[in-house]
């Protein structure tokens, strides 16, 4: 059986990193306002041309004065960049997962680090079979994280615990937006605790079940020649996976 430790061990070293600038120009005014807030940590101003949050936060809508949730917050790329976006009129809900943090440390600190930087940032640390988001949220994202619902170490129906919880907490019109590794087309859930992907019909199907409408697909961190068959973490794939991007709404 796929234990927990194994994958957050290789998880804890999942960054991605980019040699080119910013697309901090190319974004609304509050999300280019945080991109290039020069508070950021050099490390992950490195990683923006890669991972595109610009466009990511642009496709959610994301505003200043906006109540959003960061759905497993890894180190906090995401976060600080919510904080800044949303202002101080806005507020950001950082979620890390105890179990991730009873394995490894390192994830905690970095939660309370970023709530301790950003006054606007709330962190919450429950079991993801028992957290609670605030209601009335406007949005939430969750990046490189939706399959790992489906590992083994945890309980069968977890996504749909999860799905339900985000589901309740957004305010009518409210955006989910998820990213994640995809898998071969067809597989299901079966990648998750083998190649760290997921078929992207998978997690539509779990969101419609959940209520959620898919409202958009995007092709913004597309690769081609990503086979689909490989281990995320896989050197020769590693930080050039063919990534989906789906925009679900809760209905009005």
């Amino acid at each position: 059986m796929f234990k927990l430790t194994q994958w957050l061990a290789a998880g804890a070293a999942s960054v991605v990193i980019a040699s080119t600038a910013s697309t901090a120009s190319a974004a609304p005014a509050d999300i280019a306002a945080a991109l290039a807030d020069p508070a950021r940590p050099a490390e992950d101003v490195a990683r923006d041309a890669a991972r595109k949050p610009g466009e990511l936060l642009e496709l959610m809508g994301v505003k200043a004065g906006d109540k959003v949730a960061d759905f497993v917050i890894g180190g906090g790329y995401f976060t600080r960049i919510l904080s800044a976006a949303v202002g101080p009129s806005g507020h950001v809900y950082a979620y890390q997962p105890a179990e991730f943090i009873a394995y490894q440390a390192s994830y905690g600190e970095a939660l309370k680090s970023v709530a301790a930087q950003h006054s606007n940032v709330t962190p919450l640390n429950a079991g993801l079979q028992g957290f609670d988001l605030p209601d009335g949220l406007d949005a939430v994202l969750t990046v490189q994280n939706y399959h790992d619902l489906y590992l083994k170490a945890f309980p069968a129906d977890t996504a749909a615990k999860v799905n339900a919880e985000i589901f309740k907490s957004l305010k009518p019109g409210g955006v989910f937006l998820v990213v994640d590794h995809q898998a071969l087309a067809g597989s299901g859930t079966d990648a998750a605790a083998t190649l760290h992907r997921i078929d992207p019909d998978a997690v539509k199907t779990d969101l419609a079940a959940a209520g959620f409408e898919l409202e958009r697909e995007s092709g913004l961190l597309a690769n081609s020649d990503d086979p689909h068959t490989a281990n995320v973490f896989d050197p020769a794939i590693r930080g050039k996976t063919d990534q989906f991007t789906l925009v679900f709404r809760k209905p009005s």
